[in-house]
């Protein structure tokens, strides 16, 4: 073993994460798809030989920890001896894959020279269409086939070279098939980024230096994780909460976790959860275990640069054939259970350490989704939002909001001006909802409202779980009002949905009013002086400001 001073230890860790952070600049730059280039819908991983996690780049939380389980399935089913330089292989079985159909995990090896395979290098980005029975979004499938085309591990480039027949069955598959294609390419032009980045260090500082950087980042990663889990709050704590539906049934859907910390180990079990439903909620064992990675180093290493040794502590206890370990041929289309089951797991974990944690960010991730032609173009297009939420507020602050959820981390809301550009509508208002956010000595942070009308013909999905329940509170603070989308508002036909599929015409609008975060505290025990500020920014009104705080203005 090499002797590595610190020094250079760290030069390697951080030329892995710079070279994470390019090929992310290059997807970014490349990518046909809003939903990757807006709103940032993708995960940047990087491996060594032992499919051990050394680096990772910026983007959605919950596919970063996926790309994880993804690629040893994915490895495992080519066969590690059959890969060659300049190999790509897809892979989009959710069972393997952590995640539903159109989320493709693209993963390349790397070697020094024809034989010598010295790590992984894996991207994951949202596609537009890939044959599902609905254009967009899926939200009422029964089983996996009604998803889309699947690919296993199937490569897509061999020896550097595009597999013809591969691509031709993709754009035959697919109603937008230039930017399928396109964002297949842009996941290639940054593994290819990466491959580059990651040969040069090695021809800088020698396999031995590197490999020993890599050992050491691990070591002191997992020494880390343990102290923080030793220094947490000792004991086991349960939460329950229910999914408005499953999309097929109507029936609430129950989501229950159990944290345990102790001997050293984290525990999630999710024992008492719903069985498998019918409908396409049932969360594939990969995206469970990335939902509680992604609640574990928020409370034990947040400020720290992730690797595998951050989650040695971090154990998973599911049971195959249930809600959160969907087996074939399970539908998993509607990936939003994770976001409910990260809210949940930091519910359980509120009870032990409430001074520590902060209320509900809204419960949910309210989606909405816009499908059809052009009406300049006749281009089909699919494009979609996550809407801002109000953060929980905490012992010591308020939330912030609106903001994007808190298991989206980088993730951005799609722009106006792309929105209007690329699709047949218009958004009337956006702005922050006054009285939105739940009430206390600290408050949660305000949702939004957004007004659509609808300039074209098409289709409008809705995604969201969480319209019938109210987010969660602590310490005696308010639960504010659960999101709410109401269609064609204002007239004979108005309805209030949650997960829907709705035909829209022009002249058609719709308004989405996403929850506030939960409150923590008495809010009679807040500061008179923060209660008028809240007025003068128009987070509280007066009547509120005098009925919930006792502040008269």
């Amino acid at each position: 073993m090499v002797e590595l001073d610190g020094a250079t230890a760290e030069v390697v860790r951080s030329h892995l994460a710079a070279a994470a952070e390019e090929m992310r600049a290059t997807l970014v730059r490349t990518a046909c798809n809003p939903v990757i280039y807006e709103v940032q819908d993708f995960g940047i991983s990087i491996y060594d030989a032992d499919l051990r996690l050394v680096a990772e780049s910026t983007g959605l939380t919950r596919f970063l920890g996926a790309n994880d389980y993804s690629i040893r399935r994915g490895v495992d089913y080519v066969g590690r001896e059959t890969l060659r330089p300049g190999d790509v292989v897809l892979l989009n079985y959710p069972y393997w894959n952590a995640a539903h159909s159109y989320d493709a995990t693209l993963f390349a090896p790397v070697f020094l020279a024809d034989r010598d395979l010295v790590g992984f290098l894996c991207v994951r980005a949202h596609w537009m269409d890939l044959g599902a029975k609905d254009p967009g979004y899926v939200l009422d499938s029964t089983d996996l086939h009604q998803e889309g085309l699947i690919f296993p591990g199937t490569r897509v480039f061999a020896a550097g070279e595009p597999v013809r027949e591969v691509h031709e069955l993709i754009r035959f598959n697919s109603r937008m098939p230039e930017a399928v294609l396109g964002d297949l390419h842009a996941q290639v032009a940054a593994l290819r980024t990466g491959e580059r980045r990651l040969l040069a260090l090695y021809a800088q500082f020698g396999r031995s230096t590197v490999q020993a950087a890599v050992e050491v980042a691990i070591a002191a990663a997992e020494q880390s994780a343990a102290e923080a889990v030793d220094r947490l709050p000792q004991g086991s704590w349960s939460a329950v909460d229910w999914l408005d539906d499953d999309g097929v049934t109507g029936d609430p859907v129950r989501m229950q976790a159990t944290v345990t910390i102790a001997d050293g180990e984290f525990t999630v079990d999710f024992a008492g959860s719903s069985p498998a439903v019918p409908g396409p909620v049932n969360l594939p064992l990969g995206s469970t275990i990335a939902t509680c990675r992604v609640a574990f180093k928020a409370v034990t290493t947040p400020f720290e640069p992730t690797n595998a040794g951050h989650f040695a502590p971090l154990r998973v206890r599911v049971e195959p054939g249930t809600l959160f370990h969907a087996v074939y041929p399970a539908a998993t289309f509607t990936q939003w259970t994770g976001t409910v089951a990260l809210e949940l797991i930091y519910q359980a974990l509120a009870q032990g350490m409430p001074d520590r944690l902060a209320a509900s960010s809204g419960g949910d991730v309210p989606g909405f989704m816009l499908v059809g032609a052009h009406p300049d173009t006749g281009q089909r297009y699919a494009v979609s939002s996550n809407e801002p939420v109000g953060w929980g507020g905490t012992a010591r602050h308020d939330g912030i909001g609106p903001a994007n959820h808190l298991c989206q981390t980088q993730a951005r809301t799609t722009p106006v001006e792309v929105l209007e550009a690329r699709t047949g509508v218009r958004v009337e208002r956006l702005e922050t909802r006054t009285d939105s956010g739940g009430a206390g000595r600290f408050r949660g942070g305000a949702g939004l409202r957004r007004d659509l009308r609808f300039l074209a013909p098409g289709e409008l999905l809705t995604v969201v779980k969480k319209t019938k329940s109210a987010p969660w509170s602590l310490a005696g603070g308010r639960r504010p009002e659960p999101t709410q989308v109401i269609l064609f508002p204002d007239t004979p036909q108005e309805r209030r949905v949650s997960t829907a599929r709705t035909r829209v015409a022009p002249g058609d609008r719709c308004t989405v009013q996403t929850a506030g975060g939960g409150g923590h505290g008495d809010p009679t025990a807040r500061a008179a002086a923060a209660v008028r500020r809240d007025v003068a920014d128009g987070y509280v009104s007066r009547q509120a400001a005098r009925d919930v705080y006792g502040v008269l203005l």
